[in-house]
């Protein structure tokens, strides 16, 4: 995940109990309050070779017209991108494999040979593939594709996270290319979910809510950050999932992404829980943010603030108007209740996109241009964080509508304090 309020956090706090859920098998025992988390099973439906293809399609459609101008093939190296193009989960390496789309024609993958086999048991639609053996030049393979495609020349468009050599590399064995960004095509066809997509975001929505709502029940005076983590994530294994938390208690919360610090449970104390998972690789990103007994006036207030600026910001974010405005809108309720200027105790973005990334295009933040559309979605996070003393964020998933304000991915916002999730 990118910077900004939510789970990039989690890596950084990951020796408090990360991964210990995860070697543990789901039946392992549990409060009472997680006894009825089961997997999702047959609610799931993965994505068909036709929507694949569709979204191919798309891509081709969007290259003959992008606003920065025509775009002759693109370059989608390991990711999401390629994951959301082809079903290929490939983890970052040196060597490169790649999703090469011409203007028009098929597609052609390129890999190396010696990962030939794994690659073709994930492909989810019928793609030529291409391999490079280990003293052979990726780079040339790629340009050749190309060029058989009759792609021989003119602007090809690079994927954002293509690692500089492999940019570098392509240069160099193709210079008749010109290489630009290819952000119109893969941010347009990811940054509007379809409803299959939004399907499986709900999904992973209400199995977060599900499992924060089982830890919450089971707090208890004395619990350390990491064994409220080791709870989240046994949760989420009893759902046959995987997934992870960051843990905040009382003043270490006033840290968006926490403190190094460990934390022990007291009564009284605040706790801020923020993670998620995925369905089909859909992300969740939710907080939660409670009080181990009866909340204090402080934190009872910055929380029915946030919550009217969350409300604010469904409303604000509307097709046809620009992404900041909706930044704008839940920053004037946090600001004019006394808790500003600008990012001074609200200090962070508003939201981010999320789909197969936890973060990804585009952003709710202020000064953003980015006309909103229907089945963009958004975290809807703001936040009030007060140093030395408390912090409180409430956290949900949303998605734009074609007509009216946007709607929830989440089963609902946090109900209260006591309860965050009912």
């Amino acid at each position: 995940m990118q910077a900004g309020a939510g789970a990039s956090a989690l890596a950084a706090l990951a020796p408090i109990g990360s991964g210990q859920a995860l070697r543990a098998s789901a039946g392992a025992e549990l409060p009472p309050a997680f006894a009825g988390l089961k997997p999702l099973g047959e609610r799931v439906r993965p994505i068909e070779v036709a929507e694949y293809r569709g979204r191919l399609a798309q891509a081709q459609q969007l290259m003959n017209q992008p606003a920065e101008g025509r775009l002759d093939g693109l370059f989608i190296p390991f990711g999401s991108s390629l994951y959301y193009f082809t079903g290929v989960r490939w983890w970052p390496s040196e060597r490169l494999a790649a999703l090469l789309v011409p203007r028009t024609g098929e597609a052609v993958v390129v890999c190396p040979a010696f990962e030939e086999g794994r690659l073709r048991e994930q492909l989810r639609l019928p793609v030529e593939v291409r391999v490079w053996q280990e003293d052979e030049s990726a780079a040339r393979l790629a340009a050749q594709a190309f060029a058989d495609r009759g792609v021989k020349c003119g602007r090809i468009g690079f994927e954002e996270t293509t690692a500089f050599t492999f940019l570098e590399h392509f240069r160099r064995e193709a210079p008749g290319y010109e290489c630009v960004s290819a952000d119109a095509v893969t941010i347009g066809c990811r940054a509007r979910k379809s409803e299959h997509e939004l399907e499986l975001m709900r999904l992973s929505c209400e199995a977060t809510c599900d499992v924060f709502r089982a830890v919450f029940a089971s707090l208890r005076e004395g619990m350390t950050q990491g064994e409220i983590v080791e709870m989240v994530e046994s949760g989420y294994a009893r759902m046959g999932l995987h997934g992870e938390a960051l843990v905040l208690i009382g003043a270490s919360a006033a840290l968006p992404h926490g403190s190094v610090k460990p934390g022990r449970l007291r009564e009284g104390d605040a706790v801020l829980i923020d993670g998620g998972t995925t369905v089909e690789h859909y992300a969740s990103d939710v907080t939660r943010t409670g009080v181990l007994g009866k909340p204090g006036a402080k934190v009872q207030a910055a929380f029915e603030i946030l919550r009217r600026a969350q409300d604010v910001a469904l409303e604000a974010a509307r097709a046809g108007r620009f992404s900041g405005t909706v930044d704008d809108a839940a920053r004037g309720v946090v600001t004019g209740a006394g808790f500003g200027p600008g990012y001074k105790y609200f200090t962070h973005r508003l939201g981010h996109g999320i789909g197969l990334d936890g973060h990804e295009h585009p952003y709710l933040v202020r000064g953003s241009k980015t006309v909103l559309e229907a089945g963009m979605t958004f975290s809807n996070e703001p936040g009030i964080y007060v140093p030395g003393e408390y912090g409180v964020r409430c956290e949900d998933d949303m998605v734009v509508t074609a007509d009216g304000p946007a709607k929830l991915l989440t089963p609902g916002f946090a109900v209260s304090l006591e309860k965050p999730l009912g």
